[in-house]
């Protein structure tokens, strides 16, 4: 029966309620703190926005940020403070704030007035404190509601502001903060703001070098020259190659770390290669130029327009209103500063002229192969049994976006089970035939030679880079034996082979499945270590019925629902500088089979923050 549909259907929300009702238009998915792009690591960032903007203004050297073990959050910086007059309607009023007017904020993120206050609404407990000119204001609330206010006429604190919440469990439920996710959202504001000083808890990061900081304490391999430093008031960049195949970048626009890209990284990408090009006076091929590329660019415009409220990727054309376009702007900076940089420096130009020449070599050397697999992947796409699709993508413009993944599992069994039980709407499936190629040390050729990795990077739409990715998370899903844990490994190989951005841009994730099953008559609980079932027998009886899963073949589809939905636990794949050592990925990829087994023997449960 079709539902009544009248004035009574019509409702208005008031600000907080519609933050509540729709948070994932705010800040993303929600998530329980176990992923970066989790909700509560973007209620830190909105609030470190408004802190940054005021040092970008030239207001405070340094920001506080706390974070207990309970997971309160405080945030003190020392800059202009907010007005007293205003600071209940700065944090709990929609379309209110200063960053409308351009001449007081000429170059921040936050420009909609949203920010602090989706993180009012979205928390347990919220405060605000202004302080200005030897007086001070704090406002309390609960959930977007105002419980106490009181005014301080004499206080003695630095101007600047505080503040202070604790995210809402009725959203968030059992959340937790990881520190390493704090850090590197925190490290990046010092690496864009050289001079800032931001103390967490009981570390404190500051950076002299900016970008050139920020390359080297990311980057797993040595650049092939020295980096090239290039900076005016609105741009900076840092660039160098390494003997990776990869294309890896990392932007920013007005601070914020743009992980989608947008219209700041095209520019750029079209402009170092049209002065390469001009410099050697050669039609070098786009893909020579730019294989091996790392660099950082970081961009101050006015009013940006990003294309989703979690500003992660850029839309604006133009540097500000009625001004130039990104594209020309970029087109003219490097131009002339990289121009200069590689007629100074010699050395640095006879280097990358032979890198380019190299990748020329290699690119047409695989040319007809990589024609034939291409056509090949293209066949199979209209009808490829390897790959279950979901109907949503990474690279569209769906709210879903972010829960998009693709599980990636060996054997037809569990290929089975997963593909009954996912969520076909944003889950897709991947099948391997069996155990991998072992690809350390091999070159691009063998992606294209080899039908399931010319399949899988057809999949994941990543052969040109991490643009158009068409999953956010991609999921090794393996049974958690040696022959398992081996698959794993030959997977992480390829990928930091051929595709290492994928990694370290945390979309690759180990899918953790239950050990054990343990049920009595009115409760089953699925147990993911030896502690957690001597916890359960505890709870469920002595008598309670314990099945031991070998394999995921064993779990049955309507099982498999319980742990690749609302309740999945992943382990992201993560990679440092010091992780890439190449006596560590020699061990671990190389040729030692019987040592590397043994190894794998002793540690099924991998640590992968070796990897």
């Amino acid at each position: 029966m079709a539902q009544n549909y009248s004035e009574e259907s019509i409702q208005t929300l008031d600000w907080k309620a519609h933050i509540r009702r729709r948070p994932g238009m705010y800040i993303g998915k929600l998530g329980d703190g176990s992923y970066a792009d989790d909700g509560i690591y973007v209620l830190i960032k909105e609030v470190m926005d408004n802190s940054i903007d005021e040092y970008m203004m030239g207001y405070g050297k340094k920001i506080e940020v706390k974070v207990s073990e309970e997971g309160y959050v405080k945030i003190r910086d020392y800059g202009r403070g907010i007005p007293l007059g205003k600071v209940i309607d700065v944090v709990s009023k929609m379309n209110t704030g200063a960053k409308y007017d351009s001449k007081v904020f000429k170059k921040s993120v936050g420009l909609n007035g949203v920010g602090v206050k989706a993180v009012n609404a979205l928390s347990q407990s919220f405060a605000v404190e202004a302080f200005r000119d030897g007086r001070s204001k704090r406002v309390e609330f609960e959930r977007g509601s105002v419980t106490k206010e009181f005014t301080q006429e004499d206080s003695k604190s630095k101007n600047g502001t505080l503040v202070e919440f604790f995210p809402d469990k009725e959203l968030f439920e059992e959340f937790t903060f990881k520190h390493e996710f704090i850090e590197e959202l925190l490290k990046n504001y010092t690496y864009l703001n050289a001079g800032l000083t931001i103390e967490f808890n009981d570390k404190e990061f500051c950076s002299k070098n900016g970008l050139l900081d920020l390359l080297e304490e990311n980057m797993t391999e040595q650049g092939i020259y020295p980096m090239i430093h290039l900076r005016d008031d609105d741009l900076e960049v840092a660039i160098t190659h390494t003997s990776q195949y990869a294309e890896e970048y990392y932007t920013f626009v007005n601070g914020q770390h743009t992980t989608q890209g947008g219209t700041h990284l095209q520019a750029f990408r079209e402009s170092v290669v049209k002065t390469i090009r001009e410099f050697y006076n050669k039609n070098f091929d786009v893909a020579d130029v730019r294989q091996g590329i790392v660099a950082a660019v970081s961009i101050k415009i006015e009013e940006p327009v990003f294309e989703s409220q979690t500003k992660t990727k850029l839309g604006s054309k133009n540097m500000y209103p009625e001004g130039p376009s990104i594209r020309n702007y970029m087109v003219e900076f490097i131009t002339e500063k990289l121009d200069n940089h590689l007629h100074r420096h010699s050395d640095t130009a006879d280097i990358l002229y032979k890198k380019i020449l190299q990748s020329e070599k290699e690119r047409k050397a695989i040319s007809g192969i990589q024609k034939l697999a291409k056509e090949r992947a293209k066949k199979v796409s209209l009808h490829n049994k390897k790959l279950r699709d979901c109907r949503i993508h990474y690279n569209s413009n769906s709210e879903r976006k972010l829960e998009t993944s693709i599980f990636i599992t060996e054997g037809d069994s569990a290929s089975g089970s997963i593909t009954k039980a996912r969520d076909v709407s944003c889950q897709a499936v991947f099948s391997l035939k069996g155990k991998p190629l072992n690809s350390y040390g091999l070159t691009r050729k063998i992606v294209y030679e080899n039908e399931e990795f010319n399949l899988l990077q057809a999949a994941l739409n990543i052969e040109e880079g991490l643009e158009k990715l068409r999953y956010n998370k991609v999921i090794i899903a393996t049974d958690a034996d040696v022959d398992g844990m081996h698959i794993r490994l030959l997977i992480i190989t390829f990928f930091l082979q051929f595709f290492p951005e994928l990694i370290k841009n945390g979309h690759l994730y180990i899918l953790l499945t239950p050990l054990f099953r343990v049920r009595n008559k009115k409760e089953t609980i699925y147990c993911y270590s030896e502690d957690e079932r001597r916890l359960a027998l505890k709870k469920l009886g002595k008598n309670a019925e314990i099945t031991r899963f070998k394999g995921l073949g064993e779990i049955s589809p309507d099982e498999f629902g319980h742990f690749i939905r609302k309740n999945m636990r992943l382990d992201r794949v993560r990679m440092k500088k010091e992780d890439a050592a190449p006596e560590i990925l020699d061990f671990y990829m190389g040729k030692n089979s019987p040592d590397r087994q043994n190894f794998i023997i002793d540690n099924l449960i991998v640590d992968l923050d070796m990897l």
